[in-house]
């Protein structure tokens, strides 16, 4: 006779034949990752040279990878020169103080980080979402907390439709893996096409994108009294978030931040 305390040790018993299969899933599983690491090592995300592992860059990208650390702009994101406690801010933003309080971004878009944007944006290489899920996480770690909402900027369906899927929506995925942060992918529809943005100045920039963005009408219970989190692949004006924001003013929103994956710096 088996007693209670012995049942689930008898190989025979369902629930034991179970979490045999599955230790036998897990072990399999992991001999055909290490078979697959052997046929096709990890690679620099930047330059595809072979690295330790997955997701990482190697040591001659590392360095040219412009990470923001250190200060930087409390409203835009962008980096700063010198050091400080205090909250700073640009004088950009001094000047003409955009709508939210906080912005975070992870990287200067220059060097190695405008490559992979680009590779990321027009490429096809959505792997790179992940990596960058991480690294947003890491830059917005003070601004994501447990009442957020991560609301990615749409792009317009026929925008949608040419490039087969919308970066800022894979990145806000990636860093709601990543952190475990609530996401609503279709808060925000755009509900006007317009021409890129790429050669216009900062006042054609915001002309652009003025009235684009409208919230979805069955979504704005979500973000009731919770602190919206915009997220876009890339801040240059401000112009797309500004536009995004103004979009979702009316909703009922505790607060509203932004975090980017890279920011345009003053010199670039």
């Amino acid at each position: 006779m088996i007693g209670p305390e012995d049942r689930s040790e008898d190989p025979r018993r369902p629930e034991a034949i179970t979490g045999l299969h599955f230790h036998a899933r897990r072990h399999a599983g992991r001999h055909a990752r290490a078979l697959l690491r052997m046929i096709y090592p990890p690679l620099c995300l930047a330059c595809q040279t072979p690295v330790v592992e997955e997701g990482a860059l190697c040591s001659a990208c590392w360095p040219r990878t412009p990470f923001i650390r250190g200060l930087s702009c409390e409203t835009c994101g962008a980096p700063l020169p010198g050091q400080s406690d205090r909250a700073a801010r640009c004088d950009t933003c001094l000047r003409d103080p955009p709508p939210w309080p906080k912005a975070r971004a992870a990287l200067r878009y220059d060097d190695n980080a405008r490559a992979m944007i680009l590779g990321f944006k027009h490429g096809d290489r959505t792997e790179l979402a992940r990596p960058f899920g991480r690294w947003m996480a890491q830059a917005g770690r003070d601004i994501l907390g447990k009442d957020c909402v991560l609301v990615p900027v749409p792009l317009h369906p026929f925008r949608l439709l040419k490039r087969k899927y919308n970066q800022a929506a894979l990145l806000a995925r990636a860093v709601s893996r990543e952190t475990g942060v609530d996401l609503c992918v279709d808060l925000l529809k755009r509900i006007r096409f317009t021409p890129p943005q790429e050669g216009l100045d900062r006042a054609g920039r915001a002309e652009n994108v003025a009235g684009v963005f409208a919230p979805h009408p069955k979504r704005a219970g979500v973000v009731q009294g919770r602190t919206i989190v915009l997220v876009d692949d890339v801040m240059t004006s401000g112009a797309t978030l500004r536009a995004a924001h103004e979009a979702l003013r009316p909703l009922d929103a505790r607060k509203i931040y932004v975090l980017c994956l890279a920011r345009v710096a003053k010199d670039t």
